[in-house]
């Protein structure tokens, strides 16, 4: 990690992330500051899953200078402030990671999603080009913008083919359209106004810190609280799992190597059903928190959302070509890890839960970002 430290310090001495309160972001942030010397501006507007313990612990925990970060509370649809906000932080790199981002909250009420991720990505390209255009020549061979998106836009998979950059896009749900449409939006800004950008799409996050309604925590809360655990239809549904660390590793690389206009696939080679995620999860349980039955007998089939796309997974040579990127977490570590850190930190569950309004309706659908 040296390396990208002493990169960091001649090209990007200050790094602008959106949506640095959210999970993946927040994981960014994280890292950001422990191998790197740059200044770190978190520009997020606080939604009911964004959350900075994680942010605020680790300056503590490593004694790093509070100068190096701040917190932006700015909205992406307020044109006005995230205008204030670029030229006042004046980065030499942005990553874009803030997205309405839950895929059952969107199909309750799309339009969040449409002006979150569509008008926000659209105020972003627009001021971002302008300050761009604005650099000297030295700083504008460094900038560029990172979009972090999702395999979701790709649609659904058969059992045969994997999603890489020739995929078509087919999104599916009002969430995965709203970022099918972010991605279109910076994809026109690097080939009509030159902004220099790189989208990436990264198949199914998970980690500590994850907000608690998406799967896994939610299944390990579900399951600790002894509540049955509900998986949609026959739980056989697909997915590609990623540990967040090994994701953010290929986004710090991908800001100094990656090729500008380009897009890159992030998978982890790992795709499981539903069910076997959630049997993983009662399995392990079962082992470091034991109780007088398996916790598989509270799994609980419910009725099917609509529109659930069957499979996604990832072909991630292109990235593994260009930059020499490869998850390296071995899956059942980095779950076990995951457990763990979820079995003692209940108390943040609880809270982050409860400032969001969360009721235990939703079934935990899995997605990327929050």
């Amino acid at each position: 990690m040296n390396s990208i430290k002493k990169i960091y310090q001649e090209k990007y001495q200050k790094v602008l992330v959106t949506g640095g309160a959210g999970f993946i972001g927040s994981c960014l942030i994280r890292e950001l500051l422990k191998t790197t010397n740059s200044k770190i501006f978190n520009l997020d507007i606080l939604s009911y899953s964004s959350d900075l313990t994680s942010i605020n612990s680790t300056l503590k925990e490593y004694e790093i200078n509070q100068k190096r970060y701040e917190h932006l509370l700015v909205d992406l649809k307020n044109y006005e402030d995230v205008n204030k906000a670029i030229n006042y932080s004046n980065p030499d790199l942005i990553f874009h990671l803030a997205a309405e981002s839950h895929v059952d909250r969107s199909i309750d009420n799309p339009k969040p999603f449409i002006k979150n991720n569509i008008i926000g990505t659209l105020n972003l390209l627009e001021i971002s080009n302008i300050y761009y255009q604005n650099l000297s020549e030295y700083k504008k061979n460094a900038f560029r913008l990172i979009n972090i998106s999702t395999d979701e836009v790709y649609g659904s998979l058969d059992n045969m083919r994997l999603f890489n950059e020739e995929s078509s896009y087919n999104p599916t749900s009002p969430y995965s359209a709203s970022k099918a449409s972010s991605d279109h939006l910076v994809n026109a800004w690097y080939h009509t106004y030159g902004l220099p950008t790189i989208t990436t799409n990264c198949s199914n996050n998970f980690g500590p810190w994850q907000f608690p309604e998406k799967l896994i925590p939610l299944t390990i809360n579900k399951a600790l609280s002894k509540q049955n655990i509900p998986l949609y239809g026959d739980g056989k549904n697909i997915r590609d799992w990623l540990f967040v660390e090994d994701h953010v590793n290929a986004l710090l690389k991908l800001s100094f190597l990656g090729k500008l206009g380009n897009k890159y696939c992030i998978g982890g080679y790992k795709e499981l059903t539903n069910l076997e995620i959630v049997e993983s999860i009662c399995e392990k349980l079962d082992i470091l928190r034991p109780i007088n039955y398996s916790y598989k007998e509270l799994i609980n089939f419910v009725k099917d959302r609509p529109g659930h796309d069957f499979r996604y997974a990832i072909d991630a040579t292109k990235i593994e070509k260009d930059i020499s990127w490869k998850a390296k977490t071995k899956f059942s570590i980095a779950l076990e890890k995951t457990i763990i850190w979820y079995l003692n930190n209940q108390s943040w569950c609880e809270k982050v839960l409860k400032k969001s309004g969360y009721k235990g309706e939703r079934v935990g659908l899995q997605n990327n970002f929050i």
